[in-house]
């Protein structure tokens, strides 16, 4: 800074106050500061600078998984967003969801100097009272049920799962099968329970739910079981990876789908419509659900009150090739 302040003739005070903006610099001292710094190859310490003013324009990003697709769509958004608001964003995996690994995380988001933590967690962990966190750290969660105590963001999964069912019912189906997440997934356990309340509503059968773990292959295994199931007629898959897996297993035992078996999705990936055939599904609105992570956040680090409650994004169902009306021998024996 001194070598630069001498280059320009002026003092380090000024070229302190140009590196961190400072508008009551006139513009031809500024220029003069500017063209000292490019010829002498200086870059403002932004480190030092964060420290003095406590203010790091990081927020950290604790995630559970990057295997997940909503997990890493969610991240994705909530990088632009930040990015867009002029913030950098450090990310900590997590290899398995406990108390001491969330706390570590914290610890070395602490050492990075963050200004505040978004909690990425699709695992019944953060919405129980075993779980502290740090005191005084700004947090917004995703994927989660504690918005009594934190600012939670999420897709409203409870209605993705209706939209998905009364399409089926819609459709003449008698009831529907559905393939689970993994019971430790919040959001897996939202749209079981939405499924099952939608049949007991309109007074269906509700079959024995299947469960997965998310991945095509667990769906293959499920699809396996589902094609022999003769008076089954529909399926709600909770993503739509492990549907890719119960198309495969169907295709295989001869089972046709729609004409058959009905499949719906949840997630709406980027592939889906590319799948044989194109896959009916719920579409999340991951862009959003950043996007309000990182308003949220901004908020907090802007002096507004933390406070609790949870914030759901609505979404929508996509209808394309893989659902149909029942077959009509399905109907006639109903």
């Amino acid at each position: 800074m001194a070598d630069v302040a001498q280059a320009a003739g002026v003092s380090s005070q000024t070229v302190s106050r140009v590196s961190n903006g400072d508008p009551a610099v006139i513009d031809s001292t500024r220029q003069k500061v500017l063209d000292a710094m490019k010829e002498l190859g200086y870059r403002p310490n932004s480190a030092a600078r964060a420290l003095k003013r406590g203010d790091f324009r990081t927020i950290g990003v604790i995630t559970m998984s990057l295997s997940s697709t909503g997990n890493v769509r969610t991240l994705e958004a909530i990088a632009n967003c930040a990015s867009r608001a002029g913030y950098a964003v450090t990310l900590i995996p997590l290899d398995a969801p406990t108390q001491d690994n969330v706390r570590g995380a914290f610890t070395r988001l602490g050492e990075l100097a963050v200004d505040a933590v978004v909690l990425i967690m699709e695992v019944h962990l953060v919405d129980t009272t075993s779980l502290t966190l740090p005191p005084h750290v700004k947090v917004v969660v995703v994927d989660s049920d504690a918005g009594d105590r934190f600012q939670v963001v999420d897709t409203d999964q409870q209605q993705g799962a209706r939209l998905a069912v009364r399409h089926l019912l819609e459709l003449g189906h008698r009831t529907v099968w559905h393939l689970a997440g993994p019971e430790e997934s919040f959001a897996a356990g939202r749209r079981e329970a939405a499924w099952e309340a939608t049949l007991r509503e309109q007074g269906r059968e509700v079959p024995s739910p299947l469960r997965g773990d998310w991945t095509p292959e667990s769906g293959y295994e499920a699809g396996l079981r589902l094609a022999d199931e003769a008076d089954c007629t529909a399926v709600f898959v909770a993503n739509d990876q492990m549907a890719l897996g119960v198309l495969r297993a169907l295709h295989e035992r001869g089972r046709r789908v729609p004409e058959e078996i009905s499949v719906v999705g949840f997630d709406d990936i980027a592939d889906a419509a590319s799948y044989i055939p194109p896959l009916t599904t719920v579409h999340q609105d991951f862009a959003r659900v950043g996007e309000l992570c990182v308003d949220a956040v901004l908020r907090e680090l802007s002096g507004g009150s933390p406070g609790g409650g949870t914030t759901l994004v609505p979404t929508r169902l996509v209808v394309r090739g893989s659902t149909a009306s029942c077959p009509a021998h399905a109907v006639r024996e109903g």
